[in-house]
């Protein structure tokens, strides 16, 4: 079963989603992020403005699939822009995404903003429904410590 995180409270989604990825893929993860096309282009120029120390290699759901699974990190707009086999699903959408259950884990990334966090509530409580346990981490707290 998909292990399903939230971190809530991020003051800066995309940069966090940055910090997140440089992680994800020191570790060895493929992941794929879902979001809006705009916010798509926010985190392309942002990996891009990483040192080169830092960068992270990816590419976008329109690449060739030859570029797709050479890539750590593949940034798309629709699920079915993905790669077949990433562990790990980054969600920065209003809703549930369609076939998160075919990833190892889903991290469901909350801003501070209200109506973004009642999205997160309404998505939350559609994993609870259906059955899955879910691991919360509170940015907030992290950064008052």
């Amino acid at each position: 079963m998909t292990e399903v995180a939230f971190h809530f409270g991020a003051p800066d989604k995309v940069a966090y989603v940055c910090r997140l990825l440089r992680k994800a893929v020191g570790s060895g993860a493929k992941v794929v992020v879902l979001a809006d096309a705009e916010t798509v282009q926010l985190i392309d120029s942002d990996l891009w403005a990483l040192s080169p120390v830092d960068f992270v290699g990816h590419c976008g759901g329109t690449a060739t699939s030859t570029m797709k699974e050479l890539s750590s990190v593949v940034l798309v707009t629709e699920i079915q822009q993905a790669f077949a086999n990433r562990q790990v699903l980054v969600s920065l959408t209003e809703s549930v995404p369609e076939e998160f259950d075919t990833f190892d884990r889903l991290i469901e990334v909350v801003s501070v903003d209200e109506t973004d966090r009642n999205h997160a509530r309404r998505r939350w409580k559609s994993y609870i429904d259906r059955g899955y346990s879910i691991t919360r981490h509170d940015l907030t707290l992290k950064s008052a410590s």
